[in-house]
């Protein structure tokens, strides 16, 4: 924390009985017209084959989720919008009294967790959705607390089996992390002493990454010293200062947020290009570039990047008031504080 860093489609059936003798030329001008014949219901039946086969590939290239659940600014409710229409499915979700809700993570196939603060205390609650994305229920999570202060630069993850989450509260600029059991309550706790901003929480099995971006105040602005990925296990390392977290890579220049992927071996970032954010991988064993997965067109900076339950889809939340994924339209996010899939 130093900051340096099936039904197979039909044969043809010729249903044609010969008998009798026939002449070898009649004969001959038969064979040649079944065999034809079959070849061409050879080459008709691979075709509708093919089509068979490569309609559920086509199918398998559209697994991005169906919706978005974000939390409307200032967090009074949480809504729920179809990517494919960017339209808001049915009323959103209210705050209850005297909170607000501040972040939410994907906890599942149509599961959310939501946090909501009041009085320097955290809470949790489990939203679940209907298949066609009406919200079903939203049921509190008694055991899983956060004391502290959450603020702008608070930050969400739960772990991709939804039973573990990670929360950064402040107290001052100095962040602090908890990780909880959503069951049981059980946590542990890791903090530090210097400034900064603790974000972009994502896990690795029970490894969690977060991007540490130290400050310090220039004239009397606090200017931000770089951003540099770290990971910490959160299994094997007690309890104690986030010191014991491993640095994996340091950002390239206009890059603030990033992810890690689900096997640990790989980290996204969002590189400025001109008109362009460039959203490129990164291998977190030599910290190289490896490929750039999509680039895209925007007139903002990347605020937010968050995955998908399964880890293969990237939300982005930029600046210009859109959210963006690979392969579908933008959508509507001036009016989200924070946004999951």
């Amino acid at each position: 924390m130093d900051g340096r860093h099936k039904e197979r489609a039909p044969r043809g059936r010729l249903g044609a009985a010969w008998k009798g003798l026939v002449p070898v030329g009649v004969a001959t001008a038969a064979a040649l017209v079944i065999g034809g014949g079959m070849d061409v219901v050879h080459r008709h039946r691979i075709a509708e084959e093919t089509e068979h086969a490569a309609k559920p590939a086509a199918k398998k290239q559209r697994t991005e989720p169906r919706f978005v659940v974000g939390v409307r600014t200032p967090g009074t409710a949480v809504v729920v919008r179809d990517v494919r229409t960017g339209e808001d499915v049915r009323l959103p979700v209210a705050a209850s009294n005297g909170r607000r809700f501040q972040r939410i993570a994907s906890a599942g196939e149509r599961s959310y967790i939501v946090a909501s603060s009041a009085a320097r205390k955290v809470t949790f609650q489990r939203l679940k959705l209907e298949k066609d994305g009406r919200p079903k229920e939203l049921s509190e999570l008694p055991k899983a607390t956060v004391a502290g202060a959450s603020t702008a630069w608070s930050d969400l993850a739960v772990t991709p089996d939804g039973k573990t989450l990670a929360y950064v509260t402040y107290r001052g600029a100095r962040a602090r992390v908890d990780v909880v059991s959503l069951s049981g309550g059980a946590r542990k706790t890791w903090t530090t002493r210097a400034a900064g901003r603790v974000g972009s929480l994502s896990w690795a099995g029970g490894r969690l990454s977060f991007v540490w971006t130290p400050y310090r105040r220039v004239n009397g602005r606090a200017t931000a010293l770089g951003h540099q990925v770290r990971v910490i296990d959160t299994a094997a390392v007690p309890s104690g200062d986030l010191k014991a977290s491993k640095p994996v890579l340091k950002l390239p220049r206009g890059s603030g947020v990033a992810v890690i992927s689900k096997d640990g071996r790989t980290v996204v970032t969002g590189v400025p290009q001109r008109t362009q954010i460039a959203f490129q991988a990164y291998s977190t064993e030599t910290g190289r570039p490896t490929k750039v997965l999509w680039r895209q067109n925007a007139a903002g900076s990347l605020a937010r990047l968050v995955p998908d339950r399964t880890g293969g889809h990237l939300l982005a939340s930029v600046s210009d008031g859109h959210l963006y994924a690979q392969g579908t339209r933008a959508l509507p996010g001036k009016d989200l504080a924070d946004a999951a899939w």
